[in-house]
């Protein structure tokens, strides 16, 4: 089962996520998908660990997501946004490129017997960003959230803590 969430920054896309997941299973996994950029970033990632008690398994993978053994298991992906940008700044901010190995690997995720908690922002609805770079991951992101809510069994949009059902 694949569920896709989605919403802003602050959305509560997270926090339902995790709920979710201990209401379908009693050790859940967090797989957690980010380097931790700067000193502020390493806090975020500090306050989400934080947030999570002994009933969960963590496990971190910048990229390389469908080698791991996750079969059986209920499994919270956080977050597609900062997976991505680990492929986009990997491949010099190709998008064609980045998005091909995002696909491949998200593809390689999705042949495990698993429980599927995908997270990812919607980073597209706001102002349009001033820099080539802060554009290209703007498409990346938006043609890659489509990819994975096409594969959904589900997906839900977070507003201001709300879920909103979309399929």
């Amino acid at each position: 089962m694949l569920y896709y969430i989605s919403g802003g920054q602050r959305s509560g896309k997270s926090r339902y996520a995790q709920d979710f997941a201990l209401q379908l299973s009693s050790s859940p996994v967090y797989l957690a998908t980010s380097r931790a950029w700067d000193e502020d970033h390493r806090q975020r990632i500090n306050r989400h660990i934080a947030d999570r008690d002994a009933r969960w398994t963590t496990l971190e993978e910048e990229k390389h997501i469908g080698r791991l053994d996750l079969a059986g298991r209920t499994v919270v992906l956080d977050c597609v946004t900062l997976w991505l940008t680990n492929f986009f700044t990997d491949t010099d901010y190709q998008v064609e490129q980045a998005l091909t190995l995002a696909q491949q690997e998200f593809d390689l995720l999705l042949q495990q017997d698993c429980t599927l908690l995908v997270i990812s922002n919607e980073i597209g609805m706001g102002l349009h960003a001033p820099t080539e770079a802060g554009r290209k991951f703007t498409d990346l992101q938006g043609w890659m959230n489509q990819y994975i809510a096409a594969r959904a069994d589900k997906a839900i949009f977070m507003v201001s803590g709300l879920p909103l059902s979309l399929k």
